[in-house]
């Protein structure tokens, strides 16, 4: 019997898996493109609110992840659909998906003397307010351009990376394509850059 060669996935194209997968938590925040430095100073002193608002796939949680990196032991809670996870104390806070909780539990939440960071799909600015707040919103999305977008794929790619050499790349005409097509919606750039990644027959850009 003739031994047959063994094909690795993605070798062809230098890398060891598909860079627009789904991401661990950890890589996901080590691989963002988002400027957060800015929070994380404020985020230390109780009473500070920063909200990542946004549609789904806009990069809340990226944020969120992002930010959590300076802060390691804080407690990070996502708030799944028709969950009502307790949230343990901790200072700062994070928590992903709040619009999920009812009115009464984020007064609860609220009250506590911390400061927050939240993703969340409505403008909860009021009702931080009421509670003693000062609110920073941050809409996920807004800071997407093409050359923001080359970087973000750039880092994804190199992250999967086989052996030294040439990698396939996104090019800037098709990140301003891809904008023009999904406009901030990163998830739904990412899923098409997963497909094409998936036929791609060998280096190129993309």
């Amino acid at each position: 019997m003739t031994n047959m060669p063994v094909s690795l996935p993605f070798a062809h194209l230098n890398l060891r898996r598909n860079p627009f997968g789904e991401l661990e938590p950890a890589e996901q925040a080590e691989l963002a493109v988002v400027d957060v430095q800015r929070h994380v100073e404020r985020l230390r002193r109780p009473g500070y609110a920063v909200q990542f608002l946004g549609d789904r796939g806009r990069g809340k949680t990226t944020h969120l992840l992002a930010i959590r990196r300076h802060f390691p032991d804080a407690p990070y809670v996502h708030i799944g659909e028709g969950q009502r996870p307790r949230i343990p104390k901790g200072h700062p806070l994070f928590v992903d998906e709040i619009q999920r909780f009812s009115p009464w539990r984020r007064r609860r939440l609220f009250r506590r003397p911390v400061s927050l960071a939240l993703g969340t799909h409505e403008d909860l600015q009021a009702e931080l307010a009421a509670s003693g707040f000062d609110v920073e919103t941050v809409w996920a999305g807004a800071m997407l351009d093409a050359d923001r977008l080359c970087q973000m794929a750039a880092r994804r790619i190199e992250s999967a990376r086989r052996a030294p050499g040439p990698l396939p790349q996104l090019s800037f005409v098709t990140a301003r394509a891809m904008i023009d097509r999904f406009d901030d919606n990163l998830r739904g750039i990412h899923a098409c850059l997963y497909d094409w990644f998936q036929n791609l027959r060998g280096i190129e850009d993309v």
